[in-house]
């Protein structure tokens, strides 16, 4: 079983940048992918990034050049930074756990979420 936990959300103004964290329990955190998603008011959640147990990583176009994922495994957590931030990327952000998992997976093959982290994003 492995926990989730993530952090670093808040309100910021267009521009600007957030850095959010997934601090994973649990052992064997190494050969889990880690991937961030996130829910819009009104939508459907949505990929944003993923890093593979094996460091490759994958963006979706919407965030490609703004945001960066990144994992310390001596800290068992995943980070996403994003910058440049604007209003379209208000959601709520879990991090999700997928164990052996590539930096391609589909949301249905994550096997553990986070509860979820508010960015509000003002114009």
């Amino acid at each position: 079983q492995v926990e989730l936990v993530e952090s670093g959300g808040g309100l910021v103004q267009a521009g600007g940048s957030l850095r959010l964290s997934c601090v994973a329990s649990g052992r064997a955190f190494n050969y889990y992918s880690m991937g961030w998603f996130r829910t819009a008011p009104g939508k459907e959640r949505e990929f944003v990034a993923a890093i593979s147990w094996g460091n490759n990583t994958h963006y979706a176009d919407s965030v490609k050049g703004r945001f960066t994922i990144s994992r310390d495994n001596t800290k068992n957590s995943a980070y996403l930074q994003m910058n440049i931030l604007n209003p379209d990327d208000t959601a709520i952000y879990y991090c999700g756990a997928n164990l052996y998992g590539s930096a391609y997976s589909g949301q249905h093959e994550y096997d553990y979420w986070g509860q979820g982290t508010q960015v509000t994003v003002s114009s």
